[in-house]
């Protein structure tokens, strides 16, 4: 299996596969690019904000992993950075765009890569990116997996094995412990307790007053931010 990389590490390497398949002419990428890149509110899943210190750890991380090489040039003063994640993990094409885009907004499925990979690499077909896929599931130390389908969901969604499975999304390899059970609450006997079901009546009437007062709190605050406006 691949070493696992960190959520920052993952962010990096699916940047520098993105801009060199979508903007080779602004490739390889300096920090500052790189940093832009990251933080990139569209294409992106989560959006973050990180800083450079922290694409420069990630960098480092990833250099000594042997996914990244830093590129000197005489005629730039500005250190630059490119991906061998081709390199190290045997990628074509259509293996870098899938990766990339797992890597950048998370499961998803083979609809969703098709539509999505455009600007990388051509898909001519739902079975050319499902190929794709199978592929890289189906290698001695795979880099892509079938996540179970959840309740509600109409296609199974893919992800990327390269960090660690996520419990929010039911990534690979996990399996969310059942539930235990809650107690049943015991039906108030409104003949036999009247003390238990005025104390209940006393309760929701407090939290109606706590609401009414949040309301009210709210409705003051809107009104200032209107008169500012005007």
């Amino acid at each position: 299996m691949p070493e696992l990389l960190s959520s920052e590490e993952a962010r990096v390497l699916g940047c520098l596969l993105e801009k060199e398949a979508a903007t080779p002419e602004y490739y390889p990428l300096t920090l500052n690019a790189l940093r832009n890149a990251c933080n990139q509110s569209s294409s992106r899943n989560p959006v973050v904000s990180y800083d450079d210190s922290e694409v420069s750890r990630a960098l480092a991380t990833l250099r000594e992993k042997g996914l990244i090489r830093v590129v000197y040039s005489p005629s730039n003063r500005a250190v630059k950075y490119r991906q061998v994640t081709d390199e190290a993990y045997g990628l074509d094409d259509r293996g870098r765009a899938v990766m990339c885009l797992l890597l950048l907004r998370g499961p998803q499925t083979v609809g969703e890569l098709r539509i999505r990979s455009d600007r990388l690499c051509s898909f001519e077909s739902l079975e050319e990116v499902e190929r794709v896929l199978d592929g890289l599931a189906d290698r001695d130390e795979p880099l892509v997996a079938r996540l179970p389908r959840a309740p509600g969901q109409k296609e199974a969604r893919f992800a990327q094995l390269l960090t660690p499975a996520d419990p929010s999304v039911g990534g690979p390899g996990y399996a969310p412990e059942p539930a235990a059970p809650e107690p049943a609450a015991p039906e108030p006997d409104v003949a036999g307790e009247p003390g238990a079901v005025a104390t209940r009546v006393a309760g929701l009437e407090a939290e109606m007053a706590g609401l009414r007062s949040e309301v009210g709190q709210l409705r003051a605050t809107v009104e200032s931010l209107r008169a500012l406006l005007d």
